[in-house]
């Protein structure tokens, strides 16, 4: 008899909170951001990248011209490098291995550096794109806003494309920042 009172108690409790779970549901508006999506195509992130780009491309280019005069120097080495003097010999294989290590060391720099700034353009990125989500989210009242860790979100709740639109008109109406 015991068991029986249980199993109604329990029945009865499991079937109040499903309905009220459903009723919460209906009355629960919901949205997905595809984050991935806007970090990608904002234009803020775009000319972030932009940005970036123009300040690195003078190391890049060193870098590049670095490399060229190594492949220069490995190819003496292998077209004269019988002809040549002991003395020549291990100055050149000197230099070569002296220049590897100067590449490397500004390749690491390099990728270091463009990390860090990277990271801090990516930084306000963020911030910006949680600003326009927070805003669209409380301008059209949704309660919940997705984004990450979504396996499936219909169009009807996917509001990317409005972050986007809010995003773009950012981008035109305010200043290009500044380093």
């Amino acid at each position: 008899m015991i068991k029986n009172v249980i199993a109604s108690f329990l029945i009865i409790v499991a079937v109040s909170v499903f309905s009220m779970a459903e009723v919460y549901a209906e009355n629960t508006s919901v949205a997905f951001v595809d984050i991935a999506k806007v970090l990608e195509a904002a234009p803020q992130a775009i000319a972030a990248n932009s940005r970036l780009e123009k300040e690195f491309e003078k190391r890049n280019n060193g870098l590049i011209k670095m490399r060229k005069e190594q492949r220069q120097l490995e190819d003496k080495l292998a077209k004269e490098g019988v002809t040549m003097s002991e003395g020549q010999l291990r100055k050149l294989e000197r230099d070569i291995h002296d220049r590897k290590r100067e590449i490397k060391r500004a390749q690491e720099d390099y990728r270091e550096d463009l990390n860090i700034r990277r990271n801090e353009e990516l930084r306000k990125i963020q911030k910006r794109v949680y600003e326009a989500i927070v805003e669209l989210a409380e301008k059209e009242k949704y309660d919940i806003v997705m984004g990450d860790g979504v396996i499936h979100a219909s169009n009807r709740v996917n509001i990317t494309d409005k972050v986007l639109s809010i995003l773009s008109s950012a981008k035109n109406s305010a200043p290009a920042p500044s380093r």
